[in-house]
């Protein structure tokens, strides 16, 4: 019996040592944070999340409250995406519009339900000025140590640094709210200033240190980095330029749905499934959390993409969530609203009990040990 009692131990001690935030100074609800996301894993349950989903959708924006996503199923998602772009540029508002102060107390508030948030940064390109999509300049060399830009991007990363610190609950005694943060998403395509086709691996590496270790020194330890390349099909592919273990805690995937035809759907579907077969395959050695970190299909034609699409390519995937992007104009959104041609199959979507919004997130306590 003892022995027994003694190997349990010492598995359960491995799986936390397994299950480590790669902050060694991380905080408390943090770590709880990053155990949470793991154990939802193993019991394969998949999280939804939309991208400024309290600030705006179709139709509206800044009311209190409001979110197409509760419109339509009567429940907010689990977990909430925001951008700090134009930060770096003393803007009070983001790359879309959204105040950093609203931002700021939207972040509050999904901590307040018990959802999750995760924050990208589209920064400007430093070495011309340019936006995120700027590729010219050779923008990653520049701010390197022996670059012209290295401390003009410092100064644009402690503002950064500043913004995550604020992020405080409310009260005599405030705590740091953990949140997800997503730097240079994508490099696997072309079309950032940080993409592999305008830096090296080595150097895509050195601007991950220098960003995550100068957050640090600023004192931000309530954030889990998150690694999202776009597409990608075979293992060497996804690592290539990876940053290191003591970097990322989060292995995610970005890829969008395009074609809606019998055909796309399926290929969608298969692609997603063997690259998350391919991130779970690396988890053996690498033990992260795995996640969709960016997805979606613009506008939603077809009334079937939650059940028939998304979920297929998910299912059993061991995906801790899911987040599709913003509700940004008519043209222009990835979650339905009510009388949206996918409305009532989001409504059979949401009642799956493998799927968690707001309310069953909650329920897991997530930042609770």
């Amino acid at each position: 019996m003892r022995l027994t009692i003694c190997l349990v131990g010492i598995l359960w001690a491995a799986s936390l040592t397994a299950q480590n935030v790669c902050d060694q100074q991380a905080t408390k609800r943090t770590r709880h944070l990053y155990q949470n996301l793991h154990r939802i894993v193993k019991d394969s349950n998949l999280m939804f999340g939309h991208q400024d989903d309290l600030a705006y959708g179709v139709g509206w924006q800044y009311l209190e409250n409001e979110s197409d996503v509760k419109r339509t199923v009567g429940d907010y998602p689990a977990v909430f995406g925001w951008d700090l772009a134009h930060l770096e540029l003393d803007s009070a508002k983001n790359i879309d519009g959204v105040p950093f102060d609203k931002m700021r107390q939207y972040i509050k508030k999904v901590y307040k339900m018990g959802g999750v948030s995760t924050i990208s940064w589209h920064l400007h390109n430093p070495a011309t000025g340019g936006s995120a999509w700027d590729t010219a300049g050779m923008a990653v060399r520049s701010v390197l140590p022996s670059g012209k830009n290295h401390q003009l991007y410092l100064n644009w990363v402690d503002k950064v640094a500043d913004f995550l610190v604020s992020l405080k609950t409310d009260g005599l005694f405030p705590k740091r709210i953990p949140i997800i943060f997503r730097p240079y998403h994508e490099h696997t395509g072309g079309w950032f200033w940080w993409g592999q086709t305008h830096c090296t691996a080595e150097e895509y590496g050195l601007l991950w240190r220098i960003t995550v270790e100068r957050l640090r020194e600023k004192g931000v330890h309530n954030a889990l980095i998150a690694y999202s390349p776009d597409a990608f099909l075979t293992r060497t592919d996804y690592m290539a330029y990876y940053p290191g273990d003591d970097l990322v805690d989060i292995l995610g995937h970005d890829l969008y749905h395009r074609n809606t035809d019998s055909a796309g759907n399926a290929q969608f579907i298969d692609r997603v499934s063997k690259n998350f077969d391919i991130i779970a395959d690396l988890n053996k050695d690498h033990h992260k959390v795995a996640a969709m970190t960016e997805t979606g299909l613009e506008k939603i034609p077809c009334d079937t993409w939650w059940t028939d699409v998304l979920w297929p390519a998910l299912q059993n995937r061991q995906v801790a969530y899911v987040v599709v992007w913003r509700n940004g104009r008519p043209d222009h959104f990835y979650a339905p609203y009510p009388a949206q041609a996918s409305a009532e199959n989001f409504k059979r979507f949401y009642t799956n009990e493998k799927v968690c919004f707001s309310t069953k997130a909650k329920t897991l306590k997530l930042y609770r040990k």
